[in-house]
């Protein structure tokens, strides 16, 4: 199993990895049936983690925690690993699914609406022709008590998926893979947040050049201002004082 290098970005371990790298860890794990779970973490996933030791132990017990935003990026390099490069959930998900698709690995999709799931599932089928999705569950918005969560794992465990994928948002996401992950035989669970959205055509994406750029939150700000304006105008500013404050350093994950 491979154990790449970490970077601590304000007590959240970020994986030194690039889209190839993450690609290869992900088919090693079901290739040799390891259970394993997936965080794709941005300027706003770590913000979150820094009231939250809860979540910053999730984030950093994952096999990977994904460098999804430029920013993270940029931490990565300030801390010496240079060959850090963006591995952002839409484009994991792509990626991921089209190995998947090549092996007859099989998915299942966590997350969102009904009316989004079945126009993901339908895009997704399209656009890599012999792809397995397996099932598919639109959740509560609420907390599921403990009566739907045995449900849950039941409707996932009986078409037993090589991949789930789940579609919540941050931290929601990434709670539900953690207390998952014991009770699930599926291989691996990626928590994808806004990659269901983009990719069923129900929200749009940046342009590449403003994700190359690290635009990419100026534009969602654009897109939905009201829902998104705390998230960025605040919650960059406050990140980018804590850095100055707190430099990124490289981290050696021991081996699980």
């Amino acid at each position: 199993m491979q154990h790449h290098r970490r970077v601590d970005v304000l007590g959240v371990h970020i994986s030194a990895v690039d889209p190839q790298s993450a690609v290869d860890t992900i088919t090693d794990w079901v290739q040799t049936r390891q259970r394993e779970y997936v965080c794709v973490t941005g300027v706003h996933g770590v913000n979150e983690c820094q009231h939250d030791a809860e979540l910053t132990r999730i984030h950093n017990q994952s096999g990977l925690t994904t460098p999804d935003g430029m920013p993270m990026v940029w931490c990565s390099k300030l801390a010496g690993a240079r060959s850090t490069r963006r591995v952002y959930g839409p484009d994991l998900m792509h990626d991921v699914l089209a190995v998947a698709a090549r092996q007859g690995w099989t998915s299942y999709l966590y997350g969102s609406s009904d009316v989004v799931l079945a126009e993901l599932q339908h895009r997704l089928e399209n656009q890599h022709p012999g792809l397995r999705i397996v099932g598919s569950c639109s959740p509560p918005f609420r907390e599921l008590n403990d009566h739907e969560q045995r449900d849950i794992v039941a409707q996932i465990n009986a078409v037993d998926p090589d991949l789930v994928w789940v579609g919540l948002s941050t931290p929601k996401q990434e709670r539900w893979m953690a207390a998952m992950r014991p009770q699930l035989q599926a291989r691996v669970l990626l928590g994808v947040g806004a990659a269901f959205d983009f990719h069923s055509g129900n929200k749009r994406q940046a342009p590449r050049w403003m994700q190359r750029t690290g635009l990419e939150w100026l534009f969602r700000l654009m897109c939905e201002p009201r829902r998104l304006w705390k998230r960025y105008l605040l919650g960059n500013t406050r990140f980018i004082a804590a850095i100055v404050r707190r430099r990124p350093r490289l981290v050696e994950r021991a081996p699980s």
